[in-house]
């Protein structure tokens, strides 16, 4: 089993120009991901997918490996897939988050494991939440699953609603889980998936996997106890230790 990681990698973000580039301790955010993905135990190859030359020229100077793909890619499967396209001999991708510096190289192995079995399609991980303030924060998708580990279904919203507790009794009447945002697919699942258009539930809620569950797709999902700092803002970077 080859498996490969990309890491999508954008200059244009609308809250934070030039992301990938910013310093974190002398290092930048494109060198910190890569490196933590390069510790993993199952990736074959790391790869930095960017439409971008001065992303390119970071990731040169650090002695990483990085592909150009096309500036019209509206999400980070979409630029994955078209990587992959070099990689013939790849069964399997894990999409790694390039505003993560500090991701822990096992949650990148645990998403990989999920493709020691060749029937699996996608795989993601899911974290227990554990206060009311990410239970109801609808910039946090949750997810709910079967007895299969697979995801029945994402949202914004807290699910699943329970009927006869009130709100502030959720968390300790049922456990409730956030999605991570980090993403395994077979190499021929993802090349399928991003020929399908948009899904009304996608549009919904803004989440892209939602397009593939409405499509009849398999999400396994596994359970994490890490989570790392997401860099979305200048001011995350307030967060870091």
């Amino acid at each position: 089993m080859k498996i490969l990681g990309v890491i999508p990698s954008r200059f244009a973000s609308t809250r934070f120009p030039g992301k990938p580039l910013v310093q974190i301790a002398g290092k930048s955010m494109i060198r910190r991901v890569y490196e933590q993905a390069s510790k993993s135990n199952l990736l074959h190859t790391v790869v930095v997918a960017t439409d971008d030359q001065r992303i390119a020229d970071e990731v040169k100077s650090f002695g990483g490996r990085y592909i150009f793909t096309s500036d019209t890619h509206q999400s980070g499967t979409d630029r994955c897939a078209e990587v992959v396209s070099h990689f013939p001999e790849m069964d399997a991708v894990i999409n790694i988050q390039g505003d993560e510096p500090f991701i822990d190289p096992e949650q990148i192995d645990l998403v990989a494991r999920c493709f020691s079995d060749t029937n699996v399609q996608l795989a993601t991980l899911v974290k227990a939440i554990t206060n009311t303030e990410d239970l109801f924060n609808t910039n946090i998708p949750k997810v709910v699953f079967n007895n299969m580990q697979e995801a029945i279904y994402f949202s914004r919203q807290t699910i699943p609603f329970l009927r006869n507790q009130v709100p502030e009794q959720w968390l300790t009447a049922h456990p409730y889980y956030k999605h991570i945002g980090i993403y395994g697919y077979s190499a021929a699942t993802l090349h399928a998936i991003t020929q399908l258009p948009p899904s009304s539930l996608e549009m919904a809620e803004s989440l892209e996997q939602l397009r593939w569950l409405e499509n009849g797709y398999k999400i396994q999902v596994r359970i994490t106890t890490l989570e790392t700092i997401a860099i979305d803002t200048p001011e995350d970077l307030k967060k870091l230790p």
